[in-house]
């Protein structure tokens, strides 16, 4: 069994003269990965809060639950991303087994398609007219995850599988307005109504869970090459649930 560790370098990595073997992949393997990021965002549970809220004291909550009424769809958006990672490995003849922290910065930002939606119920001698629209956001999300990585040696090659907590950030915001438009059923002056939720912040902080896959490729002692697939997936923070793939290459240098 052999340890080795590591640290992550994001640009050029000059190779240094260690004594050992050329077979460099049987070690930790920290890089500097550049990559391209696609998130998406399923928001269309995220106004139910706001509005439930905001109509709380409310004979038409009770009655006709328009915090269940979906407002909101989805959003996707693909960017370019960077970051680092840094760990360890040990080595059991070709089998590699490994911590790594892996952390990403992605420039990704989603925005809720709004679908508002109108419907009218009977409010006892009344009719109401209801409508919801809202907005929903997520942007400057970066995130790091911890994984155990396991590996097999194929001469300079080493395929490697990965699974790991997720933490992140992101800024969230969720905001809904009920509008109500009461009149009476027999005839006579209507009455409107607004009403405002808003949920998320900036700073949410965010947990889920990485698995993937990748090579590393050995072109020096020292030196190697990555590239990897990384799913992500967070658990829902404010009914926004978010996930993220990701594709990337880096370079990384061990010792």
């Amino acid at each position: 069994m052999r340890w080795v560790v590591c640290v992550a370098l994001l640009l050029a990595l000059v190779p240094r003269a260690f004594a050992g073997d050329y077979d460099i992949l049987r070690g930790a393997q920290p890089v500097g990965p550049y990559g391209w990021s696609d998130a998406n965002a399923d928001f269309s549970n995220a106004t139910s809060g706001p509005v439930a809220y905001a109509l709380r004291f409310t004979t038409l909550e009770s009655q006709d639950s328009p915090s269940t009424w979906p407002v909101l769809g989805t959003a996707d958006h693909g960017s370019s991303a960077f970051g680092a990672f840094a760990g360890y490995n040990t080595q059991w003849q070709d089998l590699i087994l490994g911590l790594e922290a892996n952390y990403q910065h992605t420039l990704v930002t989603l925005k809720a398609q709004n679908n508002p939606i109108a419907r009218v119920v009977p409010a006892g001698s009344d009719t109401d007219t209801v409508s919801i629209t809202g907005s929903g956001s997520v942007s400057n999300l970066d995130f790091l995850s911890l994984r155990a990585r396991a590996g097999w040696v194929l001469g300079n090659f080493l395929p490697y599988g990965f699974v790991g907590f997720a933490l992140g950030r992101a800024d969230i915001a969720v905001a809904a307005n009920v509008s109500v438009l009461q009149c009476p059923s027999g005839g006579g002056a209507c009455g409107s109504f607004s009403f405002d939720g808003s949920a998320g912040k900036s700073g949410e902080l965010l947990y889920g869970f990485a698995v993937g896959g990748g090579m590393d490729v050995a072109l020096t002692p020292n030196i190697f090459v990555r590239g990897e697939y990384e799913y992500t997936r967070f658990a829902p923070i404010a009914n926004v649930l978010l996930t993220v793939t990701s594709a990337r290459v880096g370079a990384g240098f061990k010792f």
